[in-house]
């Protein structure tokens, strides 16, 4: 949380005193050698640090973990391979670690967290679903709720249009797709709400391992589509729990 809800937090009692005092004098970087963690991002940026796991050392991978870990009480790590999963259970074995194959997701997480607003993730195809999951629980993790809308690309727009008022319920809406990439643009012209378009990899040659897709995305005429890079499902998880965050202020 940013200082403001920090000190909000306090003030309904949710926080002690004792307990905010601690966040805020804590030293603002943890330098463990493989890396300095930025331990106050949370209280400066509204989210803590995020770990990237693909090609980490294992013992790297670890060490920043149990310093995630105790000082936030929880970590999100990305792009995790299964065995890396594996590494860190063994070395924290008092915590629960979570992993989920399809997303790539590694994670130890607080239980019984309120998930707010609204976020709704949507896949023009089944194999953008890898993605999606990324995105989905990254805004998860995050606090937000998140509904799901696979397999709802243009060519079959009928099964777009039955969740037009879920759509329209959303502060933000998340577009996945590959291929051509037209999905973003469609939805955009449905909703009122920011339209966060991520290209895939999904698709044949000519799609170029995603480029054409956001070259489409980046030439959306639908002017509530902003884009992230090829196959970013954690930065649209990112930026959409922001949004939601604005959208749950302003009710």
């Amino acid at each position: 949380m940013q200082i403001r809800e920090l000190l909000e937090a306090v003030r309904s009692g949710d926080v002690p005193v004792a307990e905010a005092e601690a966040i805020l004098r804590r030293p603002p970087v943890a330098d463990i050698g493989c890396a300095r963690l930025d331990l106050n991002r949370a209280v400066r940026a509204g989210y803590p640090e995020v770990v990237f796991c693909q090609g980490k050392a294992d013992e790297h991978l670890i060490k920043i973990f149990q310093t995630l870990h105790g000082t936030n009480g929880e970590v999100l790590g990305t792009r995790a391979a299964e065995e890396q999963y594996k590494k860190v259970r063994e070395a924290m074995p008092a915590v629960e670690v979570e992993y989920d194959k399809l997303s790539r997701i590694l994670k130890i997480e607080k239980q019984d967290k309120k998930k707010r607003g609204l976020i709704v993730v949507c896949t023009a195809g089944t194999a953008d679903i890898p993605v999606a999951e990324e995105a989905a629980q990254t805004a998860e993790f995050f606090g937000n709720r998140v509904e799901r809308v696979f397999d709802a690309g243009v060519t079959g727009i009928h099964r777009l249009l039955d969740k037009a008022e879920l759509l329209q319920k959303a502060n933000c809406v998340i577009a996945i797709a590959g291929m051509e990439g037209a999905l973003a643009s469609v939805i955009g012209g449905l909703v009122d709400k920011p339209v966060i378009a991520v290209p895939t990899s999904v698709g044949y040659g000519a799609s170029f391992h995603g480029l054409s897709a956001l070259l489409t995305m980046i030439n959306s005429c639908a002017n509530s589509v902003a884009v992230v890079n090829i196959d970013n499902g954690y930065g649209a998880g990112f930026i959409a729990g922001q949004i939601n965050r604005l959208g749950v202020k302003n009710e």
